[in-house]
């Protein structure tokens, strides 16, 4: 049996490796740092993303059970208007990351992750004026090899 994209990647190990690089590129990218050094961001950011990219990419629900759902993620970043430049930006630091946290330089994971980044960003993105259209019973998605799956 092929195994999930979290367990291909390396794990919660990789998973804290990737969130961390991403918040180092994302610092140092000069229209992404604001975002990333603001005062409010919650003490333990970094190992909460790392939780939620490790839930969604088929590792244990961490997030969901200590930090909060699906829904509550997207109403967290709602409401900051038309970011689609921020977006690819997000995007291109993650990818980056990916080297930087040493994952394994295999293609088709890295094309899985990159492809449910760009959904992640644009489901986000989704969102630019407020919170209002966040669907409350929003199921935390599962990214696969193939995709988002059902």
């Amino acid at each position: 049996m092929r195994p999930t994209l979290y367990e291909a990647a390396g794990g919660e190990t990789a998973m804290l490796a990737l969130a961390m690089a991403h918040h180092v590129r994302c610092l140092a990218d000069p229209e992404l740092a604001h975002t990333f050094s603001h005062p409010g961001q919650h003490p333990q950011h970094i190992e909460r993303l790392a939780a939620y990219w490790g839930e969604v990419l088929g590792g244990p629900p961490i997030y969901s059970q200590e930090c909060g759902d699906h829904p509550g993620m997207l109403r967290m970043h709602a409401g900051n208007g038309d970011m689609t430049d921020l977006g690819r930006r997000f995007v291109a630091c993650f990818v980056a990351a990916a080297d930087d946290a040493e994952l394994p330089d295999d293609p088709e994971l890295r094309a899985a992750l990159r492809a449910y980044m760009q959904w992640a960003v644009a489901e986000v993105l989704r969102y630019p004026d407020s919170d209002a259209g966040v669907p409350p019973e929003a199921a935390m998605p599962r990214w696969g090899w193939a995709g988002l799956a059902a």
